[in-house]
């Protein structure tokens, strides 16, 4: 090789003899090391090397140059010379000259490599945490999974149990409280001093509104657990069925002013006493949560291929974040107290009682207008 091409290689060149002296080294070698060309050439190139790099070179590098007349990026550390280490891959080549031996040394620094090394390695290393990771994330999920199918399952047997014990109990409850009534009724009809109708008034209307609790927690369970709300549908006369549900409701909500107004003429086909049934609720609801100040109105409408009640009270609007599930069980529109309310079935149960007819309840609500729900029936 000539000698300027040797000298300016872009690698560490060097050239020792058989037993590892330097002979000739170019200008990369001395820069890597830190020694002058002169300071080199007389060196033995092991000596160059860490106490690591020399045992390898003696076991290993040497006898393989020797043997096989080349070797290709061995990883050597070698010793710079302030004490710190250089790490290089190194080319060997073994040379026969006419009177000696030696040996082509090309040496190539590793740092950008060990870098993308060490970064593929991290990079690795990353990958499998993040599998770990995920491996654990997933078995953790499908455990809460199963947890939480147990927990549903376990909720689902404790609700239908629950639902049908109220349902047993709220069956139980109607004998005696028949009783009651039958009772107080009974002693009403004797002469009482004003104290003693006085308790049989509120005898009364307490247990006319345990019953509503009864009948409303019986719809609820027959229509969740059982085979659903039966109805006997019937020709009808929608308004006379109506009046005379509001006269009894005025008898029952003595604090209260209702109106009935009836619209239109024509047939309809209903279960009377569902449809008192759902008069009733919207009615008790009015009560608890309107202004009894001012008349509730009850509207029957009949037209061609339809009909519809509506009750409107006036007070407070219903909450806007309330009207979506205003009509699932145990929901109430407002936290105020009311000793008329119910267990909070009534909305569901006119819900309930409506589709069975084929209908449907909506509800409109505003501050200045008052609340309005309109129950429309299939009429057939």
């Amino acid at each position: 090789m000539p000698a300027d091409l040797f000298d300016s290689a872009a690698c560490a060149l060097a050239v020792t003899s058989e037993d590892g002296t330097l002979v000739q080294t170019n200008a990369r070698f001395s820069e890597w090391l830190g020694f002058s060309a002169a300071e080199l050439c007389g060196k033995r190139f092991q000596n160059l090397l860490t106490m690591g790099g020399r045992i390898f070179h003696q076991t290993h590098l040497a006898p393989m140059l020797r043997m096989h007349g080349s070797v290709t990026e061995v990883k050597l550390d070698m010793l710079h010379r302030d004490g710190h280490k250089i790490t290089v891959l190194l080319n060997g080549n073994k040379r026969e000259q006419a009177d000696a031996t030696v040996y082509d040394l090309a040496l190539f620094g590793t740092t950008d490599r060990d870098k993308y090394e060490r970064e593929l390695l991290n990079a690795r290393n990353l990958a499998e945490a993040l599998l770990q990771e995920k491996t654990a994330t997933e078995l953790a999920l499908q455990q809460a999974q199963a947890e939480l199918r147990e927990a549903y399952a376990i909720a689902q047997r404790r609700a239908l149990f629950a639902e049908q014990m109220v349902a047993i109990v709220s069956h139980d409850l109607k004998n005696p409280l028949t009783a009651i009534r039958m009772a107080s009724g009974f002693l009403s009809r004797s002469e009482r001093t004003a104290k003693e109708r006085q308790l049989l008034g509120h005898i009364g209307q307490s247990s006319e509104r345990a019953q509503r609790m009864i009948a409303d927690l019986l719809d609820f369970t027959q229509a969740r657990v059982g085979q659903g709300i039966s109805i006997k549908a019937l020709p009808l006369d929608l308004h006379g069925v109506i009046h005379r549900t509001v006269d009894e409701l005025r008898v029952a909500f003595p604090k209260a002013t209702l109106e009935h107004h009836a619209e239109g003429h024509g047939d309809a086909c209903l279960d009377a006493d569902r449809v008192q049934q759902i008069i009733g609720n919207l009615v008790a609801n009015s009560v608890a949560y309107g202004d009894l100040q001012r008349p509730i109105r009850i509207t029957s409408r009949l037209g061609v291929g339809g009909c519809e009640v509506a009750v409107h009270n006036h007070g407070a609007a219903i909450p806007k974040a309330l009207l979506a599930g205003l009509f699932e069980p145990m929901t109430r529109g407002t936290d105020q107290g009311s000793d008329v309310r119910s267990v909070g079935l009534g909305l569901y149960i006119v819900r309930e009682l409506a589709k069975v007819h084929g209908g449907d309840v909506a509800v409109s609500s505003c501050a200045t207008g008052g609340t309005t729900f309109t129950v429309t029936f299939q009429n057939t």
